[in-house]
């Protein structure tokens, strides 16, 4: 079936920034949206943003994102973006792409990228 390859994650300082890429491959899985969710140690996983992926491009951006986060896409490669910041230094966490091909929430998920925050 369908795969969703994260790429990206890193060592970032407060204040820095990083792009996480999400590669769709494989299968015939055709999402309506795509997105991603955010998992701290210990915690569980938290929606961050969406993106239309067929449709349009409208974005959606839980509200403790705004202003931390920018997604993207390019459907000509298959992939989906997401910009952004570290401002705090207890903000390691772990990055999950998701394809939502129903708008019923995430259906396909890859395996996720780390970002490690250090000062």
């Amino acid at each position: 079936q369908v795969q969703l390859v994260e790429a990206g994650g890193g060592l970032v300082q407060p204040g820095g920034s990083l792009r996480l890429s999400c590669v769709i491959s494989g299968g015939t899985f055709s999402a309506h949206d795509m997105g991603w969710y955010r998992q701290a140690p210990g915690s569980g996983r938290a929606f961050v943003a969406a993106i239309n992926w067929s449709g349009g491009s409208t974005t959606y951006y839980a509200d403790s994102a705004k202003g931390r986060f920018t997604i993207a896409k390019d459907n000509a490669k298959n992939t989906v973006y997401l910009h952004m910041k570290s401002r705090r230094p207890k903000a390691t966490a772990s990055y999950y792409c998701y394809a939502d091909s129903t708008l019923g929430g995430p259906e396909e998920w890859g395996q996720g990228t780390q970002v490690t925050v250090y000062s």
